[in-house]
């Protein structure tokens, strides 16, 4: 396919987005040309535009939570048919060789390339995956309300994991895309939630308990009794000793963002009894297959706000502030 396409790319860190016309890009052996349908707008988006995650692609197409149908393949890459509907996760590519990769944790591939990072990603019309990094997508969701899944869902699901079997009474500390989506995956297994928000976010807490928490409070509150394990999507380091207060003897904090402020200090009382600080990196294929096929049995239901993609830095500007209930996602069928 010839011709350009609109984008909208970073050109150096602490910079806003520019709309761009760009070519659109050839699939090689291993990739697909994809049409961008929707992507979601992603915290880890303004940790790259920021500066806080160093040596991106520059320039760069961000998004890392697409939707798309593919208009061509290349000549190692025919196992998906044209005009499949696809999604495209963070991960976009690992080397299947290393220590990492044959011992089924390919997220921490010593060689691995990550989409709207590394990889141009779907803040444009048009964009390229290795087939490997593509995955079906489940019937009953819209372009839009499929785009979440693929970020916020699979990192949602991999900390949920990390939080153990056994782990019934959960804290989600931050409540936003992955939060709001994991809660309902929780609720699914028996498991009591209890919402952490900013302090003073009524409407945040709100929601939560609309969703099921069975108690939502300001992350400066203890919750009513103690947790087995706290999930935290929050990129503030501060939390990590709060969550420590609030977990029981034996609990696990799992830290699921790829980018946190740093931890300050606190009393060795705070770890000992055998509790567990630990951080989710990336997503394997599996966690996105195992997700994919168990978001429509829950159901899991996304709550977005659509913008279009020449708005993207006013998507992102919404996200930093804390003004998304839900998740941001690009719409790409939606007017300029």
């Amino acid at each position: 396919m010839e011709g350009s396409m609109r984008a909208m790319v970073l050109r150096a860190a602490g910079q806003p987005l520019r709309e761009a016309r760009l070519p659109i890009p050839r699939p090689g052996p291993e990739e697909l040309l994809l049409r961008v349908r929707a992507c979601a707008v992603c915290r880890t988006d303004l940790h790259i535009i920021d500066g806080e995650l160093p040596h991106p692609k520059l320039p760069l197409v961000p998004g890392h939570e697409i939707v798309a149908t593919v208009e061509e393949a290349g000549a190692l890459a025919t196992a998906i048919p044209v005009g499949a509907r696809v999604g495209v996760p963070w991960l976009g590519w690992s080397c299947g060789r290393c220590r990492f990769c044959v011992s089924g944790r390919e997220n921490l591939c010593e060689q691995a390339r990550f989409t709207g990072y590394q990889i141009d990603g779907g803040f444009a019309e048009y964009t390229v995956a290795h087939h490997r990094f593509c995955f079906p997508l489940p019937p009953g969701y819209s372009d839009v309300h499929a785009a979440p899944l693929m970020c916020a869902g699979l990192i949602g699901f991999r900390s949920l994991r990390m939080a153990g079997t056994e782990s019934r009474r959960l804290g989600l500390y931050g409540f936003g895309a992955a939060a709001h989506l994991i809660i309902q995956v929780a609720r699914y297994q028996g498991r009591r939630v209890f919402a952490f928000t900013r302090p003073g976010d009524v409407k945040g807490q709100q929601f939560a308990r609309e969703l099921g928490a069975v108690w939502a409070g300001g992350s400066d509150a203890l919750p009513p009794e103690p947790l087995d394990a706290a999930l935290l999507f929050a990129p503030v380091g501060a939390l990590v000793p709060a969550a420590l207060r609030a977990v029981d003897k034996g609990g696990v904090v799992v830290c699921g963002g790829i980018y946190m402020s740093d931890i300050p200090s606190f009393p060795y009382s705070l770890l000992w009894e055998e509790r567990v600080v630990r951080s989710v990196a990336n997503l394997t294929r599996a966690d996105a297959v195992d997700f994919l096929a168990l978001a429509p049995r829950v159901p899991v239901r996304t709550q977005v706000q659509r913008f279009p993609l020449a708005a993207a830095n006013e998507a992102l500007a919404a996200l930093r502030q804390g003004k998304v209930q839900g998740a941001a996602v690009l719409d790409l069928s939606a007017p300029s």
